[in-house]
């Protein structure tokens, strides 16, 4: 006992040789997957080196990330990084609070067990004293009554207080119950420990800082939700851009500004390297497949996704794949497709979903959306790689603590203004070792920086050695070079008092108003933009599968709006319409957005009776198929529907298509598809009409 009182007693000492400084976070920069937290501390030096611990911090802090600034005349010495697991982060209010109840509900739940008790022992003093009388004493009727009646009465008193007991801590369990459930859904996690950075300078004279010390962490993001709202065909559309932003780093944000930025530092920025490709044979028993390219996926997890549906098709033929499996990854929950290809799961206890099927590639996808539709490849084939504008020169080491090169310098071209710098491209910007690169204050990796125009560079700095790592930490080991870039960047503040700052590789959204952010994993919802987008309208039908009109709207122009893909809600003549997703990074000049199924538009598709019928010729049968489709508009306003119907196509050369009659349809022969583009007045009623039929072998099926 002596030795563990000497060993707490040497720990606490020691816990206090440095001096402990409080720091506070003042802004922080959400990206779509991580954060990064600045935080302001003010310290005096006095000559000599010092030594300081920051503690109170996230434990989950990156520590290749640790930055400080503001030093004036002072050198840092070292920088480290630890976990105080003698120390706990202290747990919100409402969280507190929750606790607290949860204790004196175990207070109030063990006094009514302790009357439970007592009741019971007074039951068993009641039980054991029933004999009446004695072999000299011989009670009375009247003293029987009393006593009998004295049982009765206080034997049912007793039994209904227990049974008020028991009911009364039923109640409290199941409250209890809710409480656990609460601070489950709001992660509490109560070994969470507290980070510390322990921080060396040395100065020559004493001095006062205002440090800056700004670290990564990756518990926290956001990601958008879209609200868009249509009052009526042919008027814009009223997009409302939020966020949804989040954060589980174990240390809560308290009033800080927050910047929103759509960059993901943890997405891989570095160029493939595409090696030459040889053929050789290889054993049919063999486990080869061919190599695969790594898909351009822009979608993020999004925790409110609670549950998710949609349809698993080929990639090849865009036929539904029956009996695929949808696992969310590193679970055993999954399901598995319908003879439609649909499916739907609960996904509360992942955020990533893994399609797969036999003959098919797996395609892994982050929970993004409550519809989640995919298109399996096929496992016999190369996907096709796409490389853009790789740059092929490379940097040479650069030498020197520091450089600077001005713009001035850079378009008079004066190279060897800094050792080491030619600017003679964007593949310039490239280098084989690990060189850290800043960009504008925001550090990205070699393949966005060699995106940048050299017209565009204002100066050029480079750190090497001891001021590279004091400033950015360790991950500056090989060198920073510092870009200043001018006119790059299109800033406008909104009408929401939001500042949007258009940079070369991402969107900052820098937001007026100070936000409290508690470290709980829940969602704080901020409108960070909103605008009348002009949009235009047309209703779809395809009644061969679904005879359904949807409206759909098209964007032009959409790349001035820096949306990123995301769920958006629907809502269509003052009413929810249902949910729909957005993807700008499609490769088309305009984006459709669905506003749902619109009633007022009614198409009905039916067979003609003088096409129902068949006929046998020799040792063939001849099967006519003839339809009519109309549709009618209900509206107060004119509309225009692009309307979709098919004719099959023979993959088989005993079965022949014959009497095609398309009508005033575009036909397209190799995909069987019919086109109609109606334009329909207030209350008009229009027809339209195609046949065909089918001979085949008589005593065979065909899927008709």
């Amino acid at each position: 006992m002596k030795s563990l009182s000497q060993f707490l007693f040497i720990l606490l000492c020691t816990t206090f040789l440095y001096a402990q400084k409080s720091s506070k976070i003042t802004d922080v920069i959400v990206y779509l997957d991580g954060a990064e937290i600045n935080r302001n501390a003010k310290i005096n030096l006095k000559p000599g080196t010092t030594e300081f611990t920051f503690n109170k911090l996230s434990p989950q802090i990156e520590e290749s990330s640790i930055q400080v600034s503001g030093l004036k005349g002072a050198s840092i010495l070292s920088i480290n990084y630890g976990i105080n697991y003698l120390s706990k982060q202290k747990p919100n209010d409402s969280i507190e609070a929750l606790k607290t109840e949860l204790k004196s509900l175990d207070d109030n739940i063990q006094n009514e067990f302790d009357l439970i008790a007592g009741f019971n022992e007074e039951m068993s003093l009641i039980q054991n004293n029933k004999r009446l009388g004695n072999e000299t004493e011989v009670v009375s009727i009247e003293q029987l009554k009393s006593f009998a009646k004295y049982y009765r009465t206080r034997t049912t008193e007793l039994k209904m207080a227990i049974h008020k007991s028991n009911k009364i801590i039923e109640e409290y369990k199941e409250v209890q119950n809710d409480i656990r459930q609460q601070l489950a859904e709001l992660n509490v996690d109560e070994k969470v420990q507290t980070g510390e950075i322990t921080l060396k300078l040395n100065s020559d004279k004493p001095l006062e800082l205002d440090l800056k010390i700004s670290y990564n962490i990756k518990n926290a993001g956001w990601f958008p939700i879209y609200d868009l709202k249509a009052e009526k065909i042919n008027s814009p559309i009223n997009l409302e851009y939020k966020a949804h932003v989040f954060q589980n780093s174990g240390c809560d944000w308290t009033d800080v500004k927050l910047v929103l930025s759509t960059s993901d530092p943890n997405t891989n920025n570095e160029k493939p390297i595409v090696n030459p490709k040889y053929l050789n044979f290889i054993s049919a028993y063999s486990n080869y497949q061919s190599q695969r390219a790594t898909r351009s996926y822009n979608y993020k997890y999004n925790p409110l996704v609670k549950t998710v549906s949609g349809v698993v098709t080929s990639a090849d033929d865009g036929l539904p794949l029956p009996g695929a499996s949808v696992l969310v990854k590193g679970t055993t929950t999954g399901a598995q497709t319908d003879f439609e290809g649909r499916y739907a799961l609960n996904t509360t206890n992942g955020n990533t979903l893994q399609y797969s099927y036999v003959g098919m590639k797996t395609e892994e996808l982050p929970i993004h959306s409550s519809i989640m539709n995919v298109a399996l490849d096929s496992n016999n084939t190369l996907d096709e790689v796409v490389v853009i504008g790789y740059g092929t020169t490379t940097s040479r080491a650069y030498a020197g603590t520091t450089s600077v090169v001005k713009s001035e310098e850079i378009v008079n071209g004066l190279y060897g203004a800094a050792s080491g710098i030619n600017i003679r491209g964007a593949s310039t910007l490239e280098s084989k070792s690990n060189i850290l690169y800043v960009v504008d204050g925001v550090p990205v990796k070699a393949g966005a920086a060699s995106k940048i125009n050299p017209d565009s560079i204002e100066s050029i700095e480079v750190l090497k050695d001891n001021q590279a790592t004091a400033i950015y930490g360790s991950r500056a080991a090989n060198g920073v070079i510092i870009i200043t870039t001018g006119n790059t960047s299109q800033r406008r503040t909104n009408e929401l008092g939001v500042v949007i700052d258009t940079g070369i590789t991402n969107t900052r959204f820098e937001i007026d108003k100070a936000y409290s952010i508690p470290s709980d994993g829940d969602v704080t919802v901020i409108e960070i933009d909103k605008f009348s987008v002009p949009a235009k309208y047309n209703y779809f039908a395809a009644p061969v599968l679904n005879e359904n009109v949807f409206l759909t709207a098209k964007v032009g122009n959409w790349e001035q709006y820096n949306l990123i893909p995301a769920e958006a809600n629907v809502y269509f003549e003052g009413s929810y319409s249902g949910k729909t997703n957005i993807n700008p990074g499609a490769t088309t000049d305009s984006l459709t957005i669905s506003l749902g199924v619109d009633p007022s538009i009614v198409v009905k598709r039916t067979q003609k009776k003088d096409f129902k019928k068949t006929t046998f010729i020799g040792n063939n049968k001849v099967v006519y198929k003839g339809f009519e489709i109309e549709v009618k508009n209900n509206k107060q306003t004119n509309i225009q529907l692009t309307l979709i119907d098919r004719i099959p196509i023979t993959q088989n050369k005993s079965i022949k298509l014959d009497d095609i009659e398309t009508g005033t349809s575009e036909y397209d022969k190799e995909k069987g598809l019919l086109k109609w583009i109606i334009d329909l007045a207030s209350g008009e009623i229009k027809k339209v009409e195609h046949s065909y039929s089918v001979k085949y072998p008589k005593g065979k099926r065909v899927n008709l």
